[in-house]
């Protein structure tokens, strides 16, 4: 849909009569989220949203408004400390809204409202939840909106109940924890209403289970979610992208927690003082976080520098695609290293699970991860020349930001403005997507109509 020409698509279904109208769909998914960020950072500069006298400065209501819709996780105050129960009501609802994309929310509610979707419509959602058909889209929204509403609550249930019979919270405060945490995790953001996340409870199985589970569901990707629902076990008749994004989850889950496990098993500030079936559980927890979702039961700023680069390797892949998560996702990796296999051994074409991959797909994989890795490197450099951090704590801090993850060895606040701006402009271009962001940005699309001689470089 992005490589439509600009002037046949408007040409074709735009209709007169409205700013959004006029818009290529990539454009409106940039402008939905930049004014559901501004609306967000007005909401947290009121002196309601901060505890204490007067409201919070425009930059740390900014920031923290993007790491809310872009579904991050960064923070640069302590979110219980520093804003009130209407402060953190916001920030969940940015949450929820980002998560579950500002445009399919935008196209349901057009939905249930008229019961019809015009073209225009479809044609934004899909760019948004990336669905393969505009014909099956009004059933992807719903069956979205079902599983969003049906693992959160699941979730909030577990949570609520916990917190309210193992912590003795009131039923208020149990119901408010379990709902906040639950569209957290299922949104893979990473907010928590603790000052020191989740530390305190990496030995509790109901709160690490209870946020994990959503976490690993939402980042999966709804298009994934939406065919094992339509069609089981049946792992034959499952699409190549169903496939590899299950395999690749099942993969990185083991690769992070055998990885957290080894590297810090000794390490008396993380692992060392836990038993070992905690050490699993734990290990397990901050194997899956590095999907995008920014919980943390252990302290990373006590890690040591082994685990955090097997934890900057796993933000950058992040998780897959049209769901929750960031990253350059589990798709575009494992075709990245399909194409490389296909060139060791001489092969014409890129083949994976029985399928040919055509040249189109390959092309936009190459392009996201190779402007993810310019952003990352682009804004590594700047972070360091203004600051004063080590090269792997940068690193750490510029991956999370872009991959929309949200941990930190606890160096965000420390970030200068213009720092703290850099990481928000990695944030939003981690949520919209490089490409996506691209397309946005560029005031035409030419389709060319000739084809050049033909010149093979020296490669290598």
């Amino acid at each position: 849909m992005l490589g439509m020409r600009r002037g046949s698509f408007e040409r074709g279904i735009a209709r007169p009569g409205g700013f959004f109208r006029e818009q290529h769909p990539a454009q409106v998914i940039v402008l939905a989220f930049g004014l559901l960020i501004s609306i967000g950072t007005l909401l947290l500069m009121l002196p309601m949203s901060r505890s204490g006298a007067g409201g919070p400065a425009w930059l740390t209501a900014l920031f923290t408004a993007t790491s809310s819709a872009c579904v991050t996780g960064l923070i640069v105050v302590d979110t219980p400390a520093y804003w009130t129960t209407f402060g953190q009501v916001v920030i969940l609802g940015l949450i929820q809204v980002g998560g579950f994309g500002i445009m399919t929310l935008a196209s349901l509610l057009a939905l249930v409202v008229s019961r019809r979707l015009g073209l225009r419509n479809r044609m934004v959602a899909q760019a948004e939840a990336k669905a393969l058909g505009l014909g099956d889209l009004r059933k992807v929204l719903v069956g979205v909106a079902i599983i969003t509403i049906a693992v959160e609550t699941a979730s909030a249930l577990v949570l609520g109940l916990r917190f309210l019979l193992g912590y003795d919270y009131s039923v208020g405060r149990a119901l408010y924890h379990g709902v906040f945490h639950s569209i957290s995790a299922f949104n893979n953001a990473g907010f928590a209403l603790y000052s020191d996340n989740l530390v305190r409870f990496v030995t509790d199985p109901w709160i690490t289970f209870g946020t994990a589970l959503p976490v690993i569901i939402g980042g999966i990707g709804f298009p994934v979610l939406l065919e094992l629902e339509r069609r089981g076990r049946a792992w034959r008749r499952f699409s190549i992208h169903t496939k590899i994004t299950l395999g690749m989850t099942a993969i990185l889950l083991l690769l992070g927690t055998l990885s957290v496990l080894t590297f810090e098993w000794s390490n008396p500030g993380t692992l060392g003082p836990l038993s070992t079936g905690e050490k699993l559980m734990a290990s397990f927890y901050q194997g899956t976080i590095p999907r995008t979702a920014g919980f943390n039961s252990l302290d990373y700023g006590a890690m040591n520098e082994t685990t955090w680069l097997v934890t900057t390797v796993l933000m950058f892949i992040g998780g897959g695609s049209a769901g929750t998560a960031g990253g350059i996702k589990v798709t575009t990796f494992a075709l990245l290293a399909f194409v490389i296999r296909a060139e060791v051994r001489g092969e014409p074409n890129v083949n994976a699970l029985g399928r040919r991959i055509p040249t189109g797909a390959q092309r936009q994989a190459l392009s996201v991860a190779l402007l993810a890795v310019g952003a990352v490197v682009g804004s590594t450099l700047i972070l360091m020349a203004v600051g004063s951090f080590p090269l792997a704590e940068t690193l750490f801090e510029t991956v999370s930001a872009f991959g929309t993850v949200g941990l930190s060895t606890g160096i965000t606040g420390d970030f200068s403005g213009f720092g703290r701006l850099v990481l928000i402009a990695l944030m939003f271009m981690g949520r919209v997507g490089p490409i996506t962001l691209g397309a946005a940005l560029a005031l035409k699309e030419e389709e060319r109509r000739y084809t050049l001689p033909e010149e093979r470089p020296i490669i290598g």
